[in-house]
């Protein structure tokens, strides 16, 4: 456990009598331990998912019509293998090299990871929330998804304008196209356990940071307890010294006992609140200074409003008024 969560966990007992002074020493051991975990969250973290990803990216080398660099002429080679006493038929289409694809675009999706892993970065250290990183995540997924469906779609519209085109061009050109692109769907598929790591790296910072809060708004209830305790106590031996706590004592350290657990319950109770507030602006891409000010002005409409509801002069009206339309 690092320092900065034993420091959360041991903000000093001094300031539990003042609200505001420990509130803002929380929040700056959370902005400080948030910062540190999400720094140790490395890049490196979606190389286990992704083995089965570039696995399958491997042997998408050994499943084309046409020659591989270096491999050479797979399909002919493994059909040789297969079937010793078969040859290839003389003077037959050269299909297109499409080797290159799946390449190219599971590059796209590494990209597309590293892309959401900072976006994650910036934003979990700014606002710490979980619907944060669903929206993320469902973002860069849904593009990768896109990007790998596409494709076969794509190339089973060249495959049916290619039939009329006569055959070099259907098996040379729209059959090997169409055979990668299907890898490539295959390949958008199994990289989506990637964005998942990536996801379930940060939602482990959330919600370690939701249980410090938690287990702060505990203390404070515990350390009042005791505050409460020791103060009764030394009133009780001020008074009379060896003598037990009166009945009225002990009602009176019940009574502040509960008060303390209502005050710590409201002020955690206010902070889910404010954390979920503001994850709810966050999600909200833009808000002009119009919207503020119009916010600002119905404000202070209902405000006035409510001031009105407690004049005497109001209320005698509006008696009046429910006395008439109640003639009526």
């Amino acid at each position: 456990m690092s320092n900065s969560t034993i420091n959360a966990k041991e903000t000093s007992t001094k300031n539990l009598l003042n609200p505001d002074v420990a509130n803002n020493e929380l929040e700056l051991e959370l902005e400080e331990y948030t910062r540190s975990a999400v720094r140790n969250i490395k890049f490196t973290v979606i190389l286990k998912p992704a083995m089965i990803s570039l696995i399958a990216l491997f042997i998408s080398f050994y499943l084309d019509l046409s020659e591989v660099p270096i491999l050479g002429n797979i399909t002919i080679d493994l059909a040789k293998s297969l079937f010793p006493s078969w040859q290839p038929a003389t003077g037959d289409i050269e299909p297109f090299r499409f080797w290159w694809l799946p390449l190219a675009v599971y590059s796209i999706f590494i990209l597309l990871a590293f892309l959401a892993y900072n976006k994650l970065k910036l934003a979990i250290i700014r606002t710490p929330a979980s619907g944060t990183i669903d929206r993320i995540i469902n973002s860069y997924t849904s593009v990768i998804d896109s990007l790998a469906t596409a494709l076969p779609l794509i190339g089973a519209a060249i495959l049916l304008i290619s039939i009329k085109l006569g055959e070099e061009i259907f098996l040379g050109l729209s059959v090997p196209f169409e055979v990668k692109a299907l890898i490539v769907l295959a390949l958008g598929k199994l990289f989506e356990p990637v964005m998942d790591q990536l996801g379930v790296e940060f939602q482990s910072v959330v919600n370690h940071v939701s249980d410090i809060r938690d287990k702060y708004f505990s203390r404070i209830q515990v350390e009042n307890s005791k505050n409460i305790l020791r103060q009764l106590n030394q009133n009780s031996s001020g008074t009379s010294m060896g003598t037990q706590l009166s009945l009225a004592d002990v009602e009176k350290f019940k009574m502040l006992v509960e008060q303390s657990a209502k005050l710590s319950e409201i002020m955690n109770r206010n902070f889910i609140s404010i954390s979920a507030l503001a994850e709810k602006v966050n999600q909200i891409e833009g808000v002009s200074s119009q919207k503020i000010t119009e916010l600002n002005g119905l404000a202070n409409a209902l405000n006035q409003a409510s001031q009105s509801l407690g004049d005497e002069k109001t209320l005698t009206g509006l008696k009046y008024l429910e006395a008439i339309v109640i003639k009526k």
